[in-house]
């Protein structure tokens, strides 16, 4: 007796297939924004962060930025603190703190300036060119880290990432972005060193 499979059956498994690719590939491709430096430095009786950051953009987000769409730039910090159990091999993680620092970053055509603004503390500065603001988003100098989670620096790690976010977008830009990989612009964690 031979099995054949209805055509039905076949259509939905490509149509399946089809979807878990589309939905992978993004992840695949980012990756696209580096962290280049950061440390903890100590400061009379606190910890501050300096870090900089490279944010390449495809011509996709630029051309998007330069038609006045804001796009909003998240960074990512957790203070970890871990645990070995089996050596170097396994640990226990229990995140002590985390937080956002969001930046909304937009061109004004009247004034012919980039705006980059600081939805935390709602600082704005102009730039005249988007290199220029791209390096003040990249830029972070003397960030205090919060002491109450600092008592103990044994086993205790700092880690930073940064996106783009995606869902900040318009609503009928989000559906392209989402699929698309040159929206997908991400760095991975890294973990800081102390000094």
């Amino acid at each position: 007796m031979v099995f054949i499979m209805p055509a039905s059956v076949i259509v939905k498994l490509f149509y399946s297939l089809g979807w878990l690719i589309l939905l992978i590939s993004p992840l695949v491709h980012a990756g696209n924004f580096t962290i280049t430096s950061a440390q903890v430095n100590k400061i009379g009786n606190g910890y501050v962060l300096n870090a900089n950051i490279n944010y390449p953009l495809t011509p996709r987000v630029i051309e998007a930025i330069e038609n006045g769409v804001p796009i909003t730039f998240v960074q990512q910090l957790e203070l970890v603190h871990e645990i070995p159990i089996l050596g170097k091999y396994w640990h226990w993680k229990q995140t002590q703190w985390s937080t956002e620092l969001r930046y909304e970053l937009r061109y004004h055509a009247l004034a012919q300036q980039y705006v980059l603004l600081s939805s935390g503390t709602h600082n704005r500065r102009n730039f005249t060119t988007l290199n220029d603001a791209l390096r003040a988003l990249g830029l972070i100098v003397n960030l205090a880290l919060p002491p109450e989670h600092l008592s103990d620096l044994d086993n205790l790690k700092l880690y930073l990432r940064t996106e783009l976010d995606i869902h900040a977008l318009p609503t009928p830009m989000r559906p392209g972005a989402l699929l698309s990989s040159k929206w997908q612009l991400a760095s991975p964690w890294v973990n800081i060193k102390w000094f």
